[in-house]
């Protein structure tokens, strides 16, 4: 049986974080390790709906998990997933920057008609 391309693999990889409780639970994870109550009180999700996140994550291998005493902490298996949310970040700044330059020039031509037509009314 042949291997998926990677572009599929990359799809699947990109579907896997595709979901905002994950990415809350990552971004949580790029300060060091969390135990589920901690991520808990700050996700405040349902404790089985957290539990489904986290073994997604676990199985893909993105996040490790060990005990410490009585509780169950989490963390990044690497430093990949921070550096993937970084850039992310800067991405979507980009993204956002252009948007707010394209709604100001919106905001600049609406004003210019309004404007424009007050003046011809006069």
């Amino acid at each position: 049986m042949a291997a998926a391309p990677l572009y599929q693999v990359k799809a699947e990889f990109f579907r896997l974080l595709g979901h905002p409780a994950r990415i809350r639970v990552l971004e949580l994870l790029q300060h060091g390790p969390r135990p589920v109550r901690d991520l808990l009180a700050d996700l405040q999700i349902e404790p089985s709906t957290l539990s489904q996140h986290l073994a997604v994550l676990r199985r893909s291998g993105i996040v490790v998990s060990y005990r410490d005493g009585a509780n169950v902490c989490y963390e990044l298996a690497g430093t990949d997933v921070a550096d993937l949310l970084a850039a992310a970040r800067r991405i979507l700044t980009v993204m956002l920057a252009d948007r707010d330059r394209l709604l100001d020039q919106l905001r600049e031509a609406d004003e210019t008609a309004s404007a424009e037509g007050l003046a011809g009314t006069a």
